[in-house]
């Protein structure tokens, strides 16, 4: 590893903080370059669960309960990252809660059932409750704002360099090899790019002939105003997706990427904010402050792009959905392949060369 190895990373949400923040552990000369504020686009618009829960095949489940796992080392490491932990799950019919259930402990999931009695204990004040749960203890959440600007924060206590407000508009190519990036404010040089620019990655990597396969699915979250507690962890619900954020805000969405925008997204957040609020006991004083749309950058086959681009030399891709789980694991693993070309074995499905085949 050269220590004095310059890299750009593009984006300031989560993902680029967390690959800026390894990069300039390891020793790494780190220019971060974004359009927007810390935080990017997606990351402040995220419902933030940290999970590894049903859906996922094995291997993408390894590395999310790695992820998982490197949250407690991070939060170690970068002290002020806001996390908490518990989560209380129902949002799958009986049979299928069952069968995630069995598969999911089987591979190590720390996976406990509960009937009504035991999650009223852990969610005193649902009023609906379901006759069967899952209670998973280490599932939570990071709060996303405030934990991408802890990480940009020491990452530039470590010597990173921080430029936001400035737009990427082509990536620079050099003999075949991606040399640098040309921005609203001028040209800068690097030894690699890395580009974790959320929904904004492809037209970033378009500039250099890469196409990368993304959508940008929206998902609305409706906000309160911050309250008295209410809720103790995550509640995954078969209505909608809950939780209580640091400051007291309930935020709620009829899946974890939020609610589909329907017709009206306004319509929709009051629908919303109404089922949230009779969900909760005590909640008459409960108002409503606003309502985000986020636009989730998802690979089309849903799993995360990551790591070099083959074909472009100079060039390393980070996208993804499950960005708020993900974001530990792939700072971690993408610091190590851009500095020492060790590509962690959690990786290998996780390349942009599968489009290909």
């Amino acid at each position: 590893m050269s220590a004095a190895k310059h890299v750009i990373v593009v984006g300031a949400g989560i993902i680029g903080a967390s690959i800026a923040w390894h990069l300039a552990k390891a020793g790494a000369n780190v220019t971060i370059v974004a359009d927007s504020g810390a935080g990017g686009v997606a990351t402040p618009n995220s419902f933030a669960w940290i999970n590894a829960s049903w859906g996922n095949p094995e291997p993408y489940f390894r590395l999310r309960t790695r992820s998982m796992a490197e949250w407690t080392r991070l939060a170690h490491d970068v002290p002020g990252i806001p996390l908490a932990w518990c989560g209380l799950c129902w949002d799958l019919p009986p049979a299928e809660l069952e069968a995630y259930a069995a598969e999911h402990s089987a591979w190590g999931y720390g996976i406990e059932r509960v009937d009504r009695v035991g999650a009223a204990r852990i969610e005193p004040n649902l009023t609906e409750l379901p006759d069967f749960a899952l209670h998973v203890a280490g599932e939570g959440v990071a709060e996303p704002v405030a934990a991408t600007q802890t990480l940009l924060a020491d990452a530039e206590r470590l010597g990173a360099r921080v430029i936001t407000g400035t737009t990427v508009t082509a990536l620079i190519q050099t003999n075949g090899r991606i040399s640098g990036v040309d921005t609203s404010g001028g040209r800068i040089v690097a030894d690699e790019v890395v580009i974790a620019a959320g929904a904004g990655s492809a037209a970033i990597a378009a500039t250099a002939g890469l196409k990368l396969p993304i959508e940008t699915p929206p998902g609305l979250i409706v906000h309160s105003r911050p309250y008295e507690k209410l809720l103790n962890g995550l509640v995954i619900g078969d209505r909608l997706h809950m939780r209580q954020t640091a400051e007291g805000r309930i935020i709620a969405g009829s899946d974890f990427g939020g609610a589909d925008l329907g017709m009206d997204a306004e319509a929709t957040a009051l629908e919303l904010y109404a089922s949230m609020k009779t969900m909760l006991r005590g909640a008459d004083r409960l108002e409503l402050d606003f309502h985000t749309v986020g636009y989730r950058p998802t690979p089309i086959d849903g799993f995360p792009i990551i790591g070099r681009a083959q074909g472009v030399s100079g060039l390393y891709v980070a996208v993804m959905h499950s960005g708020i789980t993900l974001a530990p694991a792939v700072g971690l693993f993408a610091g190590r392949e851009i500095l020492d070309d060790a590509r962690d074995p959690l990786l290998e499905p996780y390349g942009l060369a599968r489009f290909a085949q």
